[in-house]
């Protein structure tokens, strides 16, 4: 509802400020003071509106926010939110976890479970999706499915990102960051704002930011977990009387280290790979890599983004176009067995464009009905390479023990007449090419019972098409098709499937008192089916290794994946103004996960297992008193997994029943003391942070070898800010040098189970900063 209530008035101090800069994040910004005065305002629900009165579980995050904790993308803000765990160093989505809902597949053929948007715009897939933060206006994050307000692939969550707007009425202003660290850390951003005329200005942003590697290879070469970014933007805003006009022009470039995996060298796994390969020895500490990288190793993209919003006001009504279109080139490569011996190397080259319209009348005035509705449409395609590499005589020698128990030295031992390839490697190849295309249709109504009761109902209609293409060549090797893929084509295999849903969402927002909101939702979430990418679906006389027959064999199909929702909520001012609080409990019933699944050689997506969770999220902020800040927030989720038969990897798969969802914590949170003391001429500022999750990981097997333990990672900020515009400050992050890993894979066959992306090491640096009107 756009109604101002009595309670929307009365927490706009700090209810609403204090939320400006840490609201649901757990490192607080070494903030500017006004900061803690300011209204953030999100339009997540197709309305501007305070955030504090928005009846959903939702972080926001202000530009300062971003650029004070040194947020580099936009993977960054999963740090900072409760109920979103699952990081990884690299561009891929598939370890994003929104209360435990997560991508599966990190192929091509799907969607991923967490969409991410910039300016209104779907950001798109790996190696498009992540791109970095700099000259921001606001970030909100929102948990739960997020389909009905933004649509495509959602259905866990939505990150949803605004950068700074050409302002008709910021003059000719500007600003210039320079942040210098360890390891060769450096970034500098800036960004200046041209009021040209009454009715047009622009606004040119830049941004650049490099570091060396932390994670030392003994294998040999660079350090890894390194990057060199660079990225500008040009923005324009008009506006003429009912019409207004932004565009947005954004070009990225990117060159970062694939994803760092390390094996974990017990187990029955490593057991077996030591019998057949070994020995092999993993050099360094847990923070080491030990990777012969025989396809290198990249994690580079190019993207260019275009973006024009047109708003024009009708009188009984705002008419809003959102037109985008994005293109990039991508290319990636890891050592995913985590090992000096060439077993397992994996690298991807992928190209891509997706254009993007929607249409949509938001109803302007004070009735007591309020409604917005709109149409949507898109088009994708992807284009992409895909290399498995692997010594030739090292599958030799694995698969030989397996079938026969004994150990050989190599290719030439079994094989009588073996020629070996050029290069002495197994290359299984295979390009996929993506042609999507989707519209949607949807309404919602409001309506105001009383100044203290409103609801609201939305349905929405999602129709999605895709067209898959596979070509997966016979490899030039002795060792033939049975490896990777298990099989090989003449050629193209193509397909095409379609998928409609009618997704609702129905909440109500209830005030008994002026600082007091309850709210409930319910709330249906929907993920197209797909294709996967990496195998196909056979019938039982398929000889394996063999030449694909399309008129007998198809392209592994699966289908979509559903969640029904429900969500209360609790927010309040107490204390006489000066704590603001919020509560969130929600459960799901979510089915037909997309799950990758072991089948012979490379993996096929299916649709296995139901998921039952609940949880409870909250946030406290505080005023303790004009120079101290505090705030906690914190997270349980509890999950159950059913129908795992075809996953769980055990050989009594009841083993696996009701387990929870092992890559998400039962508890997460965080905690920040922020200080502020004014002094002549400006003010000393400095915070405290810390964040912390309990024990996950084990795979649906629970071993113990892949868990990954608790952790807590502490930052401490300090230094001035002038009342001319200037600033210096200097920061410790990760304070105690704490260690933990972004993810785990308990894998199986001749790669071992992994921990993956070793966290950042304790990191010195002083950032500078001017402003200027």
């Amino acid at each position: 509802m756009q109604t101002n209530h009595p309670t929307a008035l009365k927490r706009k101090r700090l209810a609403a400020s204090i939320t400006a800069a840490v609201f649901a994040t757990g490192l607080s910004a070494t903030t500017h003071a006004q900061d803690w005065l300011e209204e953030v305002t999100v339009t997540a629900t197709k309305r501007a509106e305070n955030v504090q009165d928005v009846p959903l579980a939702i972080s926001a995050f202000t530009g300062d926010f971003t650029k004070d904790n040194n947020l580099d993308d936009v993977k960054d803000l999963i740090n900072v939110t409760p109920g979103v765990t699952g990081n990884s160093k690299d561009s891929f989505l598939d370890a994003v976890s929104v209360r435990g809902i997560r991508t599966q597949d990190f192929g091509v053929g799907g969607d991923p479970s967490a969409a991410f948007f910039k300016n209104d715009f779907y950001e798109g897939r790996n190696g498009a999706a992540v791109t970095s933060l700099y000259d921001m206006e606001r970030s909100e994050v929102l948990r739960g499915p997020q389909g009905f307000l933004f649509g495509r692939s959602s259905i866990g969550g939505a990150i949803s990102v605004h950068t700074a707007k050409a302002d008709l009425n910021g003059g000719n202003s500007g600003y210039i960051d320079v942040d210098i660290g360890q390891r060769g850390h450096g970034v500098l951003e800036g960004a200046v704002n041209l009021a040209m005329t009454d009715n047009f200005a622009m606004r040119v942003a830049g941004y650049h930011s490099e570091e060396d590697g932390y994670v030392k290879n003994h294998f040999g070469g660079d350090d890894q977990i390194a990057h060199n970014k660079s990225a500008v933007r040009w923005s324009t805003a008009y506006q003429s009387g009912n019409l207004g006009i932004d565009t947005t022009v954004e070009y990225e470039t990117r060159e970062q280290s694939g994803s760092v995996y390390r094996a974990v060298t017990e187990g029955d796994t490593w057991e077996r790979l030591q019998a057949s390969n070994g020995p092999i020895t993993l050099r360094g500490d847990e923070r080491d890599a030990d990777i012969d990288l025989a396809s290198g190793e990249a994690d580079n993209a190019d993207i260019l983004s275009l973006g024009l919003k047109l708003t024009y006001d009708l009188g009984f009504a705002e008419f809003t176009s959102n037109t985008g279109y994005k293109d990039h080139d991508y290319y990636y490569s890891e050592d995913y067995d985590g090992t000096p011996a060439n077993l397992n190397n994996y690298s991807q080259d992928q190209t891509g464009d997706y254009f993007q319209q929607e249409f949509r009348l938001t109803s302007t005035g004070s009735e007591a009905l309020s409604w917005y509705a709109g149409v949507s449409y898109y088009q994708e395609t992807i284009d992409a390479k895909f290399l498995f590499r692997a010594s030739e005589d090292e599958m030799c020698k694995y698969y030989y023990y397996e079938y026969y128990d004994a150990t050989i030295g190599g290719c030439s031992d079994y094989y009588t007449d073996f020629e070996p390839s050029a290069n002495g490697n197994l290359d299984e190849t295979s390009r996929a090419i993506g042609e999507y295309e989707g519209w949607a249709a949807y309404v919602d109504l409001s309506y105001e019972f009383s100044a203290a009761l409103d609801a609201s109902l939305g349905v929405r209609y999602s129709d999605d098409k895709k067209t898959f293409t596979q070509n997966v060549p016979e490899p030039d090797s002795y060792l033939g098709a049975y490896w990777a893929y298990g099989f090989y084509t003449d050629g193209d295999v193509k397909g095409s499937e379609s998928w409609q849903d009618t997704t609702v969402r129905a909440l109500v927002r209830w005030r008994p008192f002026d600082t007091v909101m309850f709210f409930a939702s319910y709330t249906q979430g929907y993920k197209p089916g797909g294709f996967g990418t990496f195998n196909m679906d056979f019938d039982d006389d398929f000889e394996w290794g063999s030449e694909i027959d399309p008129n007998v064999q198809s392209l592994n199909i699966f289908d979509p994946e559903t969640v029904d929702s429900w969500e209360l909520g609790y927010k309040d001012t107490i204390l006489d103004g000066k704590a603001n609080v919020t509560l969130t409990a929600f459960w799901y019933d979510y089915k037909d996960l997309q799950v990758v699944i072991a089948d012979g050689g490379a993996s096929s997506v299916q649709n296995a297992g139901e998921v039952d969770g609940k949880g409870l999220e909250g946030t406290i902020t505080a005023s303790l008193n004009e120079n101290w800040d505090l705030y906690l927030a914190a997270g349980y989720l509890d999950t159950e997994a059913n129908k795992l038969e075809d996953i769980c990897g055990l050989d009594d798969p009841l083993g696996c029943e009701g387990r929870s969802l092992f890559w998400s914590p039962e508890f997460a949170g965080s905690a920040v003391l922020n200080a502020h003391y004014p002094v002549a001429g400006g003010q000393v500022v400095g915070n405290l942070a810390v964040t912390w999750e309990s024990e996950r990981g084990g795979g649906w097997e629970d071993l113990d070898e892949t868990k990954i333990d608790a952790y807590q990672e502490w930052t401490l900020r300090a230094g001035y800010r002038s009342d001319d515009n200037w600033s210096v400050i200097g920061y410790v992050e990760n304070l105690t040098n704490q260690n933990t890993y972004d993810g785990m894979n308990n894998n199986g066959g001749i790669a071992p189970a992994h921990f993956f992306g070793p966290s950042r090491p304790r990191t010195i640096g002083v950032s500078f900063g001017y402003e200027w009107e």
